[in-house]
């Protein structure tokens, strides 16, 4: 403890003093000035942000990176959606999408991806859709019947 009851202890701006703080020196001239003064400078690069002028050697890193990344797998041919369209339409009754996801056990929205053609090609699902729909979806000979009729 103290002996001294009179001390006065200042708390702020007032105390530190005008010069304390750090300043950020934005310009060139600013920094001439404080070196000119002989206070301390420290300079350090900054990369861009926002809508700056980055690095080209960054960009140049980057476009590296895109070229090595993987390739995204192939999406289905279109002709595969028209041929499962087509043969869905020409039964009797006609079947709709979510007759033959119900029929195939799969959700209705994996026959709308694989008509659309924006569905990755599972040979499980698509050997299910051949048999359902009589119709060849994969190979050569895609919307061909895939069980030919005996005339006997």
């Amino acid at each position: 403890m103290s002996d001294d009851w009179d001390a006065v202890t200042k708390i702020g701006k007032s105390v530190r003093g005008a010069g304390s703080r750090p300043t950020v020196a934005k310009t060139a001239s600013e920094i001439n000035a404080a070196r000119r003064a002989g206070t301390l400078v420290s300079t350090d690069k900054k990369y861009a942000t926002g809508n700056q002028k980055s690095d080209p050697n960054g960009q140049r890193l980057t476009k590296i990176d895109r070229e090595n990344e993987v390739a995204p797998p192939a999406k289905i041919d279109a002709s595969v959606g028209k041929a499962m369209a087509k043969a869905r339409s020409e039964m009797t009754p006609t079947m709709t999408q979510k007759d033959l996801a119900t029929k195939v056990n799969e959700k209705p929205s994996v026959i709308n991806d694989y008509e659309s053609g924006r569905a990755v090609p599972d040979q499980k699902v698509l050997s299910k859709l051949e048999r359902a729909l009589g119709v060849k979806l994969r190979g050569k000979e895609i919307g061909a019947p895939l069980f030919k009729k005996s005339s006997t």
